[in-house]
């Protein structure tokens, strides 16, 4: 049987953060996670922020609180930043990053704010409803000035920071999601 690799994220990290990402996501993966994120802040203290989830997207406290576990002693051993911090392991949330071209077809239909790394058609920032993926290229629709709502192709390869918009819409598609996933593992205890 071949095992399929899990799809890479084209968003990466830099610096310190990137070192973290390269120690956390094999992991990770042994855990049957994916790292959507690595991030560091200096507020009240520093703080090393790792987002994960299923490949399915959903992601329990009681995993955050087992990633965490299994995440601490491999970075003592480590040591990658200097001084103390403290260690969150978290779920994307509902208004996550996309981090994988996957995820702008799982989300197609949500509204997303897109910032690139160059400007496209002379802008860097861009929102409106993901159109999904096609030929290499993140389909949105968005307002234009003179030329109403148009629906544009941005290079995957541009992309610098994608993440969707928190919206009714989105809120209660998240919660029907998180419903079917707690129903899915309820049938999955009972079958024999």
């Amino acid at each position: 049987m071949v095992e399929s690799t899990p799809e890479a994220r084209f968003i990466h990290e830099t610096g310190l953060a990137a070192q973290l990402a390269g120690l956390v996501e094999p992991v990770l993966e042994d855990l049957g996670f994916r790292l959507v994120r690595v991030t560091i802040s200096g507020h009240n203290g520093t703080t090393v922020q790792i987002m994960a989830e299923r490949p399915n997207g959903t992601i329990t406290v009681g995993e955050c609180a087992e990633i965490s576990r299994t995440l601490s002693p491999l970075l003592d051993a480590h040591d990658p930043l200097p001084g103390h911090y403290a260690l969150e392991v978290s779920s994307p949330g509902i208004d996550r990053p996309l981090a994988r071209v996957s995820d702008f077809e799982t989300w197609a239909g949500y509204e997303a704010k897109i910032e690139l790394k160059q400007p496209v058609s002379g802008r860097k920032r861009f929102r409106g409803v993901l159109e999904g993926v096609e030929n290499g290229e993140v389909r949105i629709e968005v307002e234009l000035d003179q030329l109403g709502r148009q629906v544009m192709g941005l290079p995957v390869a541009l992309i610098a920071e994608a993440r969707l918009v928190l919206t009714d819409g989105l809120i209660r598609e998240s919660l029907r999601r998180s419903k079917r996933e707690r129903a899915d593992e309820a049938a999955d205890d009972v079958a024999p």
